[in-house]
């Protein structure tokens, strides 16, 4: 058994990582010079910044495992905080140190921001979904389910419409109300330390995929950075793989490239026209990240704060996170208005709209503006996602694309690749 897996993203590495340990022969082939994919480190203004400013919680129990096991520093390499949802000046949601379901009922009726009668509204809301094993009969949009449990616009606006982009990257007004209820019931409606705030310290290549590299290498494989694959053909070994000049055979192919890059690279092989015909159905969000770098001084009042804002969403402050004094971090999630402006225009909004919330700040000495314009798919209701086993035998896809319980997060990612490990080992 020889394993190619392309692409050395999250999914990808999850997937090397786990055949390695079975003993796999296992090569990791990426076009790019780095490892990381849509979550990758990024050189600029003699920082190490990164492509997106991802969140991770205590329910991703793959993702964490993964990097606690390899990462050198282990835990040390995570800040992880007890759910403090704050919306400066605006909300603040705090989960108590109890069983479930009574951390989130205290919390709720705890919640500073809304009054009494939307504090239980809104946990009316969790225990009602709760009972229903957070399901539903039908899918239906995230706004939809709200108006049906008659949220207010406020709990909407601090609360549910904030968690649904921060989760699925996608509005309210046309995200799945049946994927953002599967992350309510991994988050609010678990135990209190599976929503956990949990932020990296390094950045994202040096979180995961880097160490797992090494990881690989140490145990007999390799990964090939650099290395774009131009063909894939079918031969009496499984497949015969080209990419840079080199050809070489493998029993095995996990192709874990992100889905606008899939159907490019599976156009040709005639087995996979239902799995493209799927993938291009897909429709996509972005992300976009603006990091301005202040005076050493410039600090927020906590490593994350949420805005109730039309532009900026979240900002993280960089030295809290991984000693990078003066730069502030924001994230502006899914479509909007955004998108039209040139990238310098964009810092300058940012910096406006951090001023209004947070008052007078010094201009910054720079900015960089990172555009992931596909970040993720658009997670709308009823959507079909591609499975991993593919119709031709033994190629199979990982992604946070694929057929999933989960939206496209890192957890997602990370699950798809260990899952397509386990196919290749007759384990799933």
């Amino acid at each position: 058994m020889k394993v190619a897996v392309i692409g050395a993203g999250y999914a990808g590495m999850a997937a090397a990582v786990t055949l390695a340990d079975h003993g796999i022969p296992v090569t990791v082939l990426e076009a790019a010079r780095l490892p990381g994919g849509r979550a990758r480190r990024v050189e600029a203004h003699g920082f190490a910044l990164d492509n997106g400013l991802h969140i991770l919680i205590g329910a991703y129990r793959e993702t964490l495992r993964l990097i606690e096991r390899i990462h050198p520093a282990g835990k040390r390499a995570l800040m992880r905080l007890p759910l403090d949802w704050v919306i400066h000046r605006q909300f603040r949601l705090r989960s108590a140190a109890l069983p479930a379901p009574w951390h989130l009922v205290v919390g709720l009726l705890q919640a500073q921001g809304i009054s009494f009668t939307e504090r239980l509204g809104a946990l009316r809301f969790v225990l009602r979904m709760r009972s229903a094993r957070f399901g539903l009969a039908g899918d239906l949009t995230v706004d939809e389910l709200l108006d049906r449990f008659d949220q207010s616009a406020r709990v909407r606006r601090v609360l549910w419409h904030p968690l649904c982009v921060a989760a699925l990257n996608t509005p309210p007004r046309r995200a799945s109300a049946r994927v953002f209820l599967r992350v309510l019931r991994d988050t609010l409606g678990a135990g209190h330390d599976q929503c956990d705030l949990i932020l990296a310290r390094t950045d994202l290549s040096a979180l995961f995929p880097e160490p797992a590299a090494s990881y690989v290498a140490a145990r007999g494989g390799s990964v090939r950075t650099g290395c774009r694959v131009t063909a894939i053909d079918r031969c009496d070994g499984g497949f015969s793989v080209a990419a840079e000049g080199r050809q070489d055979v493998f029993t095995h192919v996990v192709c874990a490239l992100p889905a606008h890059q899939v159907n490019a690279f599976l156009i040709g092989i005639s087995a996979l026209a239902e799995v493209v015909e799927i993938v291009e159905r897909l429709t996509y969000q972005p992300i976009y990240s603006v990091y301005l770098g202040y005076p050493r001084s410039v600090r927020l009042t906590a490593p994350m704060l949420g805005f109730d804002s039309a532009l900026v969403h979240w900002a993280f402050d960089r030295e809290a996170l991984c000693g990078q004094a003066g730069v502030i971090g924001a994230v502006i999630s899914a479509e909007g208005p955004h998108q039209q402006l040139a990238q310098d225009e964009l810092a300058r909004e940012v910096h406006e709209e951090l001023q209004r919330h947070l008052g007078p700040l010094p201009a910054p000495s720079w900015t960089q503006v990172i555009a992931e314009k596909r970040a993720t798919f658009s997670c709308t209701p009823g959507l079909a996602r591609p499975p991993q086993r593919t119709p031709l035998r033994n190629f199979l896809l990982a992604g946070d694309y694929t057929e999933s319980d989960y939206p496209a997060t890192l957890e997602a990612a990370v699950r798809s690749g260990i899952n397509a490990a386990n196919i290749v080992l007759g384990k799933a």
